[in-house]
């Protein structure tokens, strides 16, 4: 391992005390998604649609970029595609990667702390991916995507607050922005945060 490298998994552990809880994302952090999540898109596109996308590796495609890519859509199309894209999901695990330096440290720690998994992802898929890589039983509690009149939960508030934990003891490992920013809102000090970067890197 080389010495950068070294130093931020050494720094990292030297935070992870016992009473610390951490919270870990599922896509893009503790398993790569995005060309699963894009094949399972393209299938379901071509079957309702009978067109094809571009797979991107820089970005995630999402409701949104369906919504722009296809604007001409009815909503009942949109629904469909949304829908048969979480059957073929499946089709698709094998395109997933686990990322082995985040999975290390949830192995590791999952014995001696409280590990929860945290994730905007849908629990039938979400339990899929964990299932595939037998990831359920390293944590003690699964928090997955949850809806509020529409609009996305903060999901850091919403588990902070069922745990009734406080957030000054949490670690979290996550790789996405916003989600960075709604955990930071939640009241999570910033130097508790571990960047996944899009390459699997860890940045604290």
């Amino acid at each position: 391992m080389k010495e950068g490298k070294r130093n931020i998994i050494e720094k990292i552990e030297n935070k992870i005390i016992k009473e610390k809880i951490l919270f870990f994302d599922l896509d893009g952090t503790l398993v790569e998604t995005n060309h699963a999540n894009f094949l399972a898109y393209n299938k379901a596109i071509n079957t309702i649609l009978n067109k094809n996308i571009r797979y991107n590796p820089d970005e995630r495609f999402t409701r949104k970029k369906l919504r722009t890519t296809f604007p001409y859509m009815t909503k009942a199309q949109l629904n469909n595609i949304i829908e048969i894209k979480e059957k073929f999901y499946k089709d698709f695990l094998s395109k997933t990667k686990l990322n082995q330096k985040v999975y290390n440290l949830l192995n590791k720690y999952s014995k001696t702390n409280k590990t929860i998994l945290v994730t905007n992802c849908r629990k039938n898929r979400a339990l899929m991916i964990l299932q595939h890589y037998n990831l359920e039983k390293k944590f003690e509690k699964l928090f997955f995507r949850q809806i509020d009149k529409n609009k996305k939960v903060n999901k850091f508030k919403k588990t902070i607050s069922y745990l009734d934990i406080i957030p000054q003891n949490i670690i979290v490992f996550d790789n996405n922005q916003s989600e960075i920013s709604d955990a930071i809102d939640a009241g999570i000090p910033q130097e508790n945060i571990i960047i996944i970067d899009k390459i699997g890197g860890l940045v604290f």
